[in-house]
């Protein structure tokens, strides 16, 4: 498994809960040009339309030589999900405060897929927490590796 994009602010921004592995719907050039890691996850989020689920806002690098037959850099991509799925999220997310946000993309044998989360999101104080557990593990493994 090759991971070609990680979304690090969404770890800072939420609680994950549930992930769902899905499967993306892509043009030739999109193919290329996620496979080369020019995509950002910075500013996508997943939405549902129509019992289908949609990767919104991800920013895809238009492949060089692809020319006129490039595609749009960003636009509406649809997850493959089973239909069990597309209600637990459906589900979930009609209770306030939960969103799904994608987390990573990356390969699977020879197939774009795109790891996405159940998410509820932190208040100022959780996000200190995370700072405060991160920094503390920061120094313990930096003590460990002097010994």
């Amino acid at each position: 498994m090759k991971i070609l994009a990680n979304n690090k602010r969404a770890n800072y921004d939420y609680f994950l809960e549930d992930k769902f592995e899905a499967g993306i719907v892509l043009s030739g050039s999109e193919v290329k040009s996620i496979k080369n890691a020019q995509l950002s996850l910075a500013e996508a989020y997943v939405d549902i339309i129509n019992n289908e689920v949609y990767l919104r806002e991800m920013h895809v690098a238009q492949y060089r030589e692809a020319n006129q037959f490039n595609h749009t850099e960003v636009r509406n991509r649809k997850l493959l999900l089973n239909k069990r799925e597309i209600n637990k999220l459906m589900g979930s997310v009609s209770q306030a405060g939960y969103t799904i946000v994608p987390t990573k993309v990356y390969v699977k044998h020879g197939m774009i897929k795109v790891e996405i989360a159940l998410a509820k999101g932190k208040a100022n104080y959780d996000k200190r927490e995370t700072i405060k557990k991160r920094e503390v593990d920061r120094e313990l493994r930096a003590r460990l590796k002097q010994y």
